[in-house]
């Protein structure tokens, strides 16, 4: 507002030496090209929206306080605006009055346009009396320096207005959305179940319900409580909102919204979840009838052999797998959905320890069966070799196929008897090699 970089004077300056004619003409010109910058820039902020929200709000706290003091400012501008306004056309009348002004008129227009002649009422006129005296009345400015606390003035003024107006702009609208998306958030959950009291999401979603009321409340009243001016600015309005209680409910409610749609994938997909639930734990307990038939079998054909006991069927899976069909049947999506979480993992680890229980109760059979494998492939390797008859392998393998093929059978002596008719072999079979290469392949076969 006004021309930047104009140097104010001191109340009670000389005005300097007098001005010629041209001078004071180029001073005239210029100081009412001044008062339309002054008037534009006044009418602009009296029309400004933020300054008419600002008078027709209830506010708080510091925006309260701020706009008590700028609508002192504001009246106080329009104040010093009538006396510039004055004060120039006074000036402009007495240029008027000849073409070429004497040096009595050129004496008086210096003294207009160069000296503290405008008088103005003091805005600590209405303060108490101070313990130094009271206040002044009021207070004398050069037409320069007039400009100068102007501009001061508005730049103030407009920082306010121009910082409530745009956290208005942008958080109200903003948070508006964001309670429509919740109150949508809110029917979605409590359609699967999820309210306050059961579910932690339902909590949440009420606090972020309140607090979406209360920061609207607060933005409304109190404005500038959000607003962050910008570091080493001194443009007006030079700053952002502070959006970060706002930024804070939003994360808040898509974290809930997440949780919500879990819920909602638990029912579009649960009866398949708890079928292949089932069919897991069916799984299990047939391994585990399995593993127990076996341990019987194994206790029946193995001697000296530790057998692990084997663990009854996945009974409390199964009543939690009722209970999650229960859920399902009564639409209780918020309960179903971790429960069926935690089944499947807790079912696919049972089916694990069930196949493990097979295998470690199998263990000696599969070790009986291996025997029994080596001990046929070394008979037909000698048989190969046209050796079947001789007298030590046939006792030897007869003495180990009666270990193996015997109930209860010691794998112990069962594999010293199978390990002696290899080394027999070997022994009989090294001899009829031609050369170094097939004996040393004999060797490793052995």
């Amino acid at each position: 507002m006004g021309v930047a970089g104009a140097s104010p004077g001191r109340a009670g300056e000389h005005p300097g030496p007098v001005m010629d004619r041209d001078e004071v003409d180029r001073a005239l010109a210029r100081l009412g090209e001044e008062y339309e910058a002054i008037e534009t820039s006044l009418l602009a902020l009296q029309d400004h929206a933020g300054r008419r929200l600002l008078e027709g709000a209830e506010l708080t706290g510091v925006t309260k306080d701020r706009w008590a003091s700028t609508e002192q400012a504001i009246t106080l501008l329009w104040n010093y605006f009538d006396a510039y306004s004055a004060a120039l056309n006074s000036a402009r009348e007495l240029r008027a009055r000849r073409r070429w002004p004497n040096r009595d008129d050129l004496v008086a227009l210096t003294d207009r346009l160069r000296g503290p002649g405008v008088t103005v009422p003091s805005p600590a006129a209405a303060a108490s009396p101070t313990l130094t005296g009271p206040a002044k009345l009021s207070e004398r400015f050069s037409l320069e320096d007039l400009v100068s606390r102007m501009n001061q003035l508005y730049a103030r003024s407009l920082d306010m207005v121009v910082a409530a107006d745009a956290v208005w702009s942008a958080l109200p609208a903003r948070i508006d959305l964001l309670s429509a998306e919740l109150q949508r958030t809110r029917s979605l959950a409590h359609s699967v179940g999820v309210r306050p009291g059961e579910h932690p999401a339902g909590d949440d979603l009420e606090s972020i319900t309140q607090e979406l009321s209360a920061l609207r409340a607060q933005v409304v009243s109190d404005p500038l409580a959000f607003w962050s001016p910008a570091p080493m600015s001194s443009a007006p309005g030079g700053g952002r909102p502070d959006t970060d209680r706002y930024d804070r409910a939003a994360r808040a409610l898509e974290d809930v919204r997440r949780e919500i749609e879990a819920v909602l994938a638990v029912r579009q997909d649960s009866e398949e979840r708890l079928l292949r639930l089932r069919d897991v734990l069916s799984r299990a307990d047939r391994t585990l009838s399995e593993a127990r038939s076996a341990r019987g079998e194994v206790l029946a054909k193995i001697a000296a052999s530790e057998v692990p006991a084997v663990s009854g069927p996945p009974t409390a899976l199964q009543e939690r797998l009722a209970t999650a069909a229960e859920y399902r049947r009564h639409a209780q999506w918020h309960r179903l959905s971790p429960l069926l979480e935690s089944l499947e993992r807790e079912a696919e680890d049972e089916l694990l320890r069930a196949r493990e229980s097979l295998t470690a109760v199998t263990a000696p059979l599969a070790v009986r069966a291996e025997l029994r494998g080596r001990l046929d492939a070394y008979r037909a390797k000698v048989a190969r070799h046209g050796m079947a008859e001789d007298p030590l392998l046939i006792e030897r393998y007869d003495a180990a196929r009666r270990m193996l093929w015997s109930a209860p059978c010691d794998l112990r002596v069962a594999g010293q008897a199978v390990l002696r008719y290899q080394q027999a072999a070997a022994e009989v079979l090294v001899p009829q090699q031609p050369g170094p290469h097939d004996r040393t392949g004999h060797q490793g076969e052995s």
